[in-house]
């Protein structure tokens, strides 16, 4: 069984869980009157992974663009480390002494 670390604060997992419960519950009483109409099933869904997302307090979303932030923080130390490495040998070869 995968454990799911917290990646959402306190606040935010409570706005998710209230601003979802709302949206449900407007997306049911507009499917009531219209239930031929796709749209209010997507709100439904949507509303519905909101306030999954709170209760677990864990967004993929979030955890997605910090996985992308550190790859593309770890390939930007790489690169320092890579130029720092070409500027010594240069220097070396540049400069007999």
């Amino acid at each position: 069984m995968m454990k799911v670390r917290p990646n959402i604060g306190i606040l935010n997992a409570l706005m998710r869980i209230t601003i979802g419960f709302t949206l449900l519950s407007w997306a049911t009483a507009k499917m009531v009157k219209r239930p031929w109409r796709d749209s209010y099933f997507m709100v439904a869904m949507i509303a519905a992974m909101k306030i999954g997302e709170g209760f677990l307090r864990y967004c993929p979303m979030t955890a997605l663009y910090e996985k992308c932030q550190c790859m593309i923080e770890d390939m930007n130390q790489d690169n320092e480390k890579t130029a720092s490495e070409d500027d010594t040998l240069g220097a070396s070869i540049y400069n007999p002494s």
